[in-house]
């Protein structure tokens, strides 16, 4: 699904991301840990070509995200309220996303149901633009939004930032969902290292922009993590 060759990012001459060869199965959850600063973010940004790799390439099915748009049909993502248009209200976000992927009234209404428990009564029909809701439910209207359309791949940037607890167990079940679905692929970044444990069977350690560490999730996983980072 996701190829990395020697993928390198430098601001200002110091190398941030180092990442010789490195892939991403069909059908994994793949978590991302580190600490601020290890290169997360710029990582997932490069896999979605917003920002141009000083050297290297990455690509999803094969073809170099920087030279195709036909990877982007397959993926949902979601990374920051940068994403979102916040001047308009969360029913005119979800309309306006469902106008461009061409999805029918009647899949617009199946995506507020099935959103419904998520959502908690806190997004749809408060009159409040993006904007004004809480940073919490910024968050919910991003994440929602990435997979609105179902898609093959999905990429999270610390999703469980800023969720009350009902909220980070709704979505944990909804990405273990996902983890079960051999034909999606999910890729999620998080601070919360019982979080991550609890929704891939495959974990990343990213340090100073290189990945050293590459487990299969266990039962003795969140333990080999916290001895990690306790040092």
């Amino acid at each position: 699904m996701i190829q990395v060759n020697n993928l390198t990012k430098q601001y200002a001459g110091v190398k941030v991301l180092d990442i010789e060869n490195f892939t991403i199965n069909k059908g994994e959850s793949f978590g991302l840990v580190g600490n601020n600063g290890a290169g997360k973010t710029t990582f997932f940004r490069l896999i979605l070509d917003l920002i141009r790799a000083s050297s290297g390439t990455v690509l999803i099915n094969y073809e170099a995200v920087n030279k195709s748009i036909s990877w982007k049909m397959i993926t949902g993502s979601y990374l920051d309220q940068r994403f979102l248009i916040d001047y308009l209200t969360p029913e005119e976000y979800f309309e306006f996303l469902s106008n461009v992927h061409g999805l029918s009234k009647g899949d617009l209404e199946k995506f507020y149901s099935e959103f419904d428990t998520f959502f908690n009564g806190e997004i749809l029909g408060k009159k409040k633009y993006i904007r004004d809701l809480s940073k919490g439910n910024q968050q919910k209207v991003g994440i929602a939004a990435a997979l609105m359309t179902k898609p093959e791949l999905l990429i999270l940037d610390e999703p469980f930032n800023g969720l009350d607890p009902s909220t980070q167990i709704r979505l944990k079940n909804i990405l273990n969902e996902k983890k079960n679905d051999p034909n999606v692929t999910v890729l999620v970044s998080s601070h919360d290292l019982k979080h991550v444990t609890d929704v891939c069977g495959r974990i990343a350690v990213l340090d100073k922009g290189r990945i050293i560490h590459d487990i299969t999730t266990s039962k003795d996983t969140l333990v080999e993590l916290e001895n990690y980072f306790a040092v």
